[in-house]
C-alpha cells in the first residue's frame, strides 16, 4: 500500500458529484501501480474548465481547455526548484481536472462521469511519477499502467 498524504480540492460546484473518499482510493491505486515507495504528498483539484484553460495558457502556453494538467514538483526539477520543508514529505505536485471536460468525455465514450475521472486522475498521478506519453513506447506503457489502475479498482 502506497504512503501518501492527498490534499483535495473540489470546486464547491462540484462536491454534490464527486466522492472524496473513491477519490483518494483512485490516487492510491495510481501510486501503487506508478511504483512509488516513498511516502509523498500531493493534491488533487477538480475545477472548472475556465480555471483549467487559465492554468494551461499560464503554464503550458495553450490557451484552450484541457481535461487534466499535472504539475510535477520534484525538487530537482528546472521549472520547479521547491526545496522540502526540514523534516517535509516530498511533494510529488498537483494533478488538475475540469469535472466539465470529465463529464463531456464521459458522455462521448458512453461510460460514467466516475470512470472518466479514475481514468483522468491515473493519467494525471502517473505523470507526477514521471511517465510521459510523447513516444509511442512511452505511450504503450502509460496506458497499460492506467488499464491496471482500472482493473484495481474494479476488484475492490
Amino acid at each position: 500500500m502506497a504512503n501518501y498524504q492527498l490534499d483535495i480540492d473540489v470546486d464547491e460546484r462540484f462536491r454534490p458529484l464527486v466522492d472524496e473518499t473513491w477519490m483518494e482510493q483512485v490516487v492510491q491505486k495510481a501510486l501503487e501501480v506508478g511504483g512509488t515507495e516513498a511516502t509523498v504528498e500531493l493534491s488533487l483539484v477538480i475545477a472548472d474548465d475556465e480555471t483549467v484553460q487559465r492554468l494551461n495558457k499560464q503554464y503550458r502556453g495553450v490557451d484552450e481547455p484541457t481535461d487534466v494538467l499535472s504539475f510535477a514538483f520534484l525538487e530537482d526539477h528546472p521549472d520547479f526548484p521547491f526545496p522540502l520543508a526540514p523534516g517535509g514529505l516530498p511533494h510529488l505536485g498537483e494533478v488538475v481536472i475540469s469535472y466539465p471536460r470529465a463529464a463531456q468525455q464521459a458522455v462521448e465514450e458512453g461510460h460514467p462521469v466516475e470512470q472518466e475521472l479514475a481514468l483522468l486522475i491515473a493519467h494525471g498521478v502517473l505523470h507526477l511519477l514521471g511517465y510521459e506519453h510523447q513516444e509511442r513506447e512511452e505511450e504503450r506503457v502509460m496506458k497499460a499502467k492506467e488499464a491496471e489502475i482500472l482493473a484495481k479498482l474494479e476488484r475492490q
